[in-house]
């Protein structure tokens, strides 16, 4: 099984950090942080799900497929 590491993830200009947070019925909640450093500025995205999922990887997983879309996508979907 792939495992989805719990640090920063660069992908391409921008660095992807997923998270996960358990919720009080023992799911999980997904979000994830877009960075992007430049000598002009930096960029800061912050994307929090309302979604929930039987496990901590299943939400990593979402949370980093979602970032890999908004960094990858001309035109990323809104989440």
């Amino acid at each position: 099984m792939l495992q989805i590491p719990n640090t920063a993830i660069s992908m391409g200009k921008y660095v992807v950090s997923p998270a996960t947070h358990p919720t009080g019925c023992g799911r999980f909640r997904a979000s994830f942080a877009v960075h992007r450093a430049q000598s002009s500025g930096s960029y800061c995205r912050v994307f929090r799900f309302d979604r929930t999922f039987a496990s901590r990887e299943a939400a990593r997983l979402f949370a980093v497929t979602q970032g890999w879309l908004q960094t990858c996508m001309a035109h990323p979907p809104v989440c």
